[in-house]
């Protein structure tokens, strides 16, 4: 199989579960020809502003534009991220950036997640609420057990985002049937243009 090629390289941001092996995150970095991933921490899991570290370590290891590609709580840390780094000079300057099901952190979530409570204490809280100084997509589920529609659609107006709203797609993961996902690939080779 051919892999997809991007002039852009593809920056996978994954959520708080990091790397699962049949995510469709993990799945698109292996059809990808130009991608690297932010990788799991070892230690303070947790810790916001390690998060942003870390996104910000992987970017300084690439030269040319970069496109990211964030899931589920990898959007809130994109986000911190881009509050404090988003502006500046960088040897991987952003084309834009592919945002899919952040969570609410003033939602009720279901066992199984960190609470939006720890989150906080974590440094997550305040979400930063300004416009993204890059092009940015976020992609909206209508019955995401961690958002609301509403609440997606509140944080891409803040951001400056284009919506996408798929429908009933659950939280866009695997316990939500996403595996591959053909649609990223289009997303992402329209913010390549």
């Amino acid at each position: 199989m051919d892999k997809l090629q991007t002039a852009a390289t593809v920056l996978i941001v994954p959520g708080l579960r990091d790397h699962v092996a049949e995510h469709w995150q993990t799945l698109l970095e292996a059809r990808l020809s130009n991608v690297r991933s932010v990788p799991p921490l070892e230690t303070d899991k947790l810790d916001c502003a390690a998060r942003v570290r870390a996104i910000q370590h992987e970017l300084a290891q690439i030269d040319g534009p970069v496109i990211l590609v964030a899931h589920s709580a990898g959007v809130l840390m994109v986000a911190h991220w881009a509050a404090l780094h988003g502006t500046a000079q960088h040897s991987a300057p952003i084309k834009g950036a592919l945002l899919a099901a952040p969570p609410d952190l003033d939602a009720t979530w279901p066992s199984g997640y960190p609470s939006p409570e720890t989150l906080r204490t974590h440094g997550w809280d305040p979400l930063p609420a300004g416009a993204l100084p890059f092009r940015s997509i976020v992609v909206a589920s209508s019955n995401d057990h961690l958002a609301s529609l509403e609440a997606v659609t509140c944080m891409a107006r803040n951001w400056g985002s284009e919506v996408v709203n798929l429908g009933e797609v659950g939280h866009l993961n695997p316990a939500s049937g996403f595996g591959h996902w053909p649609q990223a690939e289009a997303l992402i080779l329209e913010l390549d243009r």
